[in-house]
């Protein structure tokens, strides 16, 4: 469940290519949760102001902006302006959730005897993967600038988890070897004639 969103994009006469006069078609948002980084589609109250990069609440009990939650949101179905601004806010919602982040760097385990949580990040090796342990033996990381300070081999730890997020978001590629597997997101699955994906739980925060 996700309680709040980050707008990645408005459309206040709703999705051009639905059969629908201007006058019929309703405001659409598209967003991602900040919590399991849920793609979700919403529809906003009539008279309010949205702004991509917003932050939304869309849990239970009364919205400022939102009326209901329509349900998850396949990636194929994100409009341009979304996959524009999805990256930049992903690396938002990481840095406003810092700690959570850095608690990933510091007790990440093995996934099984071959392979380790960590090199399940995008550009992580086995050197990235021991300098990363042997550091945080010494004491536990602090910040992503403890990580980048400590860890010589290890660029932008930031950089690493948008691509993470990103790459497990992205249902339009096939996830083959350690890429089939997901830390932070729950990815809904696709039907097999391409439509929409089902509207699940999410349905029960509709509000009319």
């Amino acid at each position: 469940m996700e309680d709040n969103a980050v707008i990645l994009d408005y459309l206040p006469l709703g999705y051009v290519k639905e059969d629908l006069s201007t006058f019929k078609r309703k405001p659409i948002a598209q967003a991602i949760g900040t919590e399991n980084f849920t793609l979700l589609e919403l529809t906003p109250k009539d008279e309010v102001n949205i702004d991509i990069h917003e932050n939304v609440y869309i849990g239970a009990g009364k919205r400022d902006k939102i009326n209901r939650v329509k349900g998850k949101l396949d990636f194929n179905n994100l409009t341009a302006t979304s996959r524009v601004e999805l990256d930049h806010v992903i690396e938002e919602i990481i840095l406003a959730h810092e700690d959570k982040f850095v608690e990933f760097f510091n007790e990440s385990d093995s996934l099984n005897t071959r392979l380790h949580k960590l090199e399940l990040l995008p550009g992580i090796g086995k050197k990235h993967m021991w300098g990363i342990l042997e550091a945080r033996k010494e004491k536990p990381f602090d910040s992503f600038e403890d990580i980048n300070k400590r860890v010589h081999l290890l660029s932008d730890p930031v950089n690493i988890l948008v691509k993470k997020v990103k790459q497990e978001l992205d249902t339009t590629k096939e996830k083959r070897g350690k890429n089939k597997y997901r830390i932070f997101t729950h990815v809904p699955r696709r039907n097999r004639d391409n439509r929409p994906p089902r509207r699940g739980r999410y349905q029960r925060n509709r509000r009319d």
